[in-house]
């Protein structure tokens, strides 16, 4: 990775970082800090915008986007916006406090929502590029 790259993928990282801060704040406050909300909905739109921007930015994509545009937005922003290890720590939490219920909604939850709406952003994409 070049450096100039690499420095576009650090920025898009911390504006992503910052976006899931913002979110899972909002989150927060909208629905408690009983279940990890935002960290799910953070996962779950992340793995839609992923679908839908690799997609649409890809060689058959509708957006003709430069690899390096690509990097900043899917590593760099979305890299930084999606957070499997705050989820991971999360449901950690979640066992060790013996809410075993609750981890389990966290683990299918995110993994089974995240696939769908990967595959949702890719479909949307695939139609808008016809």
């Amino acid at each position: 990775m070049s450096g100039a790259i690499a420095l576009w993928v650090a920025l898009g990282s911390a504006l992503g970082g910052v976006a899931r801060y913002w979110c899972s704040g909002v989150v927060a406050r909208l629905w408690g800090e009983t279940f990890p909300w935002g960290t799910l909905i953070v996962n779950v739109s992340g793995s839609f915008l992923i679908g839908l921007i690799t997609t649409l930015a890809g060689p058959d994509g509708r957006w003709i986007v430069p690899p390096e545009a690509r990097q900043f937005m899917t590593i760099g922003i979305l890299g930084g916006f999606t957070t499997f290890s705050s989820f991971s720590l999360q449901t950690l939490t979640l066992a060790r406090d013996g809410q075993w219920l609750l981890v389990g909604a966290n683990v299918v939850g995110s993994v089974v929502l995240c696939l769908i709406m990967v595959w949702a952003g890719h479909m949307l994409a695939t139609m808008i590029n016809r």
